[in-house]
């Protein structure tokens, strides 16, 4: 299955329309390149806007009704009970890539217990493993230098793993608009 779009979606610098499960008039959601958990996407607007005042009325509307049907997708299609829902609002807030985003993380019970309990997430958002930017820098063709090293066990997906995902979500996402009655989205 191809991209949702020929046309080019960016994410800050980053080229990431293998990784859009779902467009809007102003919004986009994608796969992530280093999840947190099962089932963590980002929607963001389709401008660059670097943080959320600097939307628009229409623009933050679709954003947030665009979140609200992407996390009843992701919730639903991961077997998640609860959703964690955040933006990282400026770079002294924790934001990675200069271009407004919002993480949606389907969540169960006890998943992170192991962790420290369920606000667990909020530590691994603010550090290394949330830190969307330096994953994808790594995974472009702008590859600093000399070799960074991630010591986590999780490591980034490849493109064929995240464009694969994209295709499920893409298509539960059609699913949830025919069973909702929802409008299909705008290209």
């Amino acid at each position: 299955m191809p991209p949702l779009t020929n046309t080019p979606v960016y994410f800050g610098n980053f080229l990431v329309t293998p990784q859009v499960f779902h467009l809007t008039a102003h919004s986009f959601a994608l796969v992530n390149i280093k999840p947190l958990l099962p089932g963590h996407v980002l929607v963001s607007p389709r401008r660059p806007a670097k943080r959320l005042s600097d939307l628009n009325h229409a623009e933050i509307s679709d954003l947030f009704l665009t979140v609200q049907q992407v996390g009843r997708m992701v919730e639903r299609f991961y077997g998640a009970s609860s959703l964690n829902i955040a933006i990282q609002d400026g770079p002294a807030a924790g934001q990675s890539v200069p271009h407004l985003h919002t993480h949606i993380i389907p969540r169960q019970s006890l998943d992170l217990e192991d962790q420290g309990g369920s606000d667990a997430i909020y530590g691994m958002l603010e550090g290394e493993d949330g830190n969307v930017g330096k994953h994808l820098w790594e995974k472009s063709n702008q590859r600093p230098k000399f070799p960074s090293v991630d010591d986590s066990s999780r490591q980034p997906r490849t493109a064929e793993e995240m464009a694969d995902e994209a295709r499920k979500l893409a298509d539960e996402m059609k699913q949830q608009q025919i069973t909702d009655g929802s409008s299909p989205s705008s290209l």
